[in-house]
């Protein structure tokens, strides 16, 4: 009798319990057929935070839910994470990449992307953040100045922005930027590009510009992060806030590569320098991001 109960309680559990999904899907923007991948953790409920996370160029959405894993964060916190996919494997930051040459609109598609999950998943408008690396990275500071009504906050991985552009941070926006020292990729001291091209802001004039538009004081405090395991890495965290708490946060990886760090180092260190384990990038942008909700417009 007592195993009969026991099945009786496991069948109505699993029956009752709402199980994790990762699922493949669409809308149409511009007559276009975009797709993302969203990953639901089990019992989500109604006002859940939403992360966007943005693939790097040649990347694609199913590998950046792996790539920058926030599903165990999901798992415990209740997130619902997005991964879009960029149309030619890339994004319309404004340089000339694949998209921009034919002239996609991602910013329209992110706004549309939102709105569907909102309406969809009843997820929360007020948390809906926005991360990337890369080409992602780009497009990610992109949304910040032109999307930046329908996002909390946004988290730069081994990005900056163009200096040449027709947008420019002018809202405030709470922001964090994760740079690589010796990335081979994206300069840390800015200037000019490779590839899509472009002059940009180097890691301390991307963090500088925001914190003038964020109103906040004109020197961080400057935090050297302890040492977890010596693969030739070190971290440095620079902090920037105003009076309402609104924060630009920056973490230098010294001789840190074009990597997610506490990822995983998915090309060889002479194509795109040294993984660092010495700060989890999930961990950390999550940390910042729950501190911040959109403002009622």
């Amino acid at each position: 009798m007592k195993a009969l109960a026991f099945l009786s309680f496991l069948l109505i559990f699993i029956s009752t319990a709402v199980i994790a999904q990762q699922k493949n899907e669409s809308i149409i923007v511009d007559h276009t057929r975009r797709e993302f991948i969203t990953y639901l953790p089990n019992d989500v409920g109604d006002k859940a935070p939403v992360i966007i996370s943005l693939h790097g160029r040649l990347g694609k959405a199913v590998r950046q839910m792996t790539f920058a894993d926030f599903r165990p964060i999901a798992d415990r916190d209740k997130i619902i994470i997005v991964c879009p996919q960029g149309i030619e494997r890339s994004w319309n930051d404004g340089r000339g990449t694949p998209a921009n040459s034919r002239g996609i609109n991602d910013v329209k598609f992110i706004d549309e992307l939102i709105t569907y999950i909102i309406e969809t998943y009843h997820s929360d408008p007020s948390r809906i953040y926005v991360t990337g690396m890369s080409n992602g990275g780009f497009m990610t500071s992109r949304l910040a100045c032109e999307l930046n009504r329908r996002i909390a906050a946004i988290a730069v991985v081994a990005a900056s922005m163009d200096q040449d552009m027709g947008y420019q941070p002018t809202q405030p926006m709470p922001v964090m930027y994760i740079q690589g020292t010796k990335d081979p990729l994206v300069p840390f001291d800015g200037g000019k590009m490779k590839g899509a091209g472009g002059v940009i802001y180097s890691h301390e004039e991307i963090l500088k510009k925001w914190a003038a538009v964020d109103q906040c004081n004109s020197k961080p405090v400057v935090t050297d992060l302890p040492i977890l395991v010596n693969d030739g890495t070190s971290v440095q965290k620079e902090e920037y806030s105003n009076a309402n708490g609104t924060k630009v946060v920056g973490f230098t990886i010294w001789d840190g590569g074009h990597v997610w760090p506490g990822g995983t180092q998915y090309l060889p260190k002479f194509m795109i320098g040294s993984l660092s384990k010495n700060l989890n990038a999930c961990d950390e942008i999550w940390k910042f991001f729950k501190d911040n909700r959109l403002s009622a417009q």
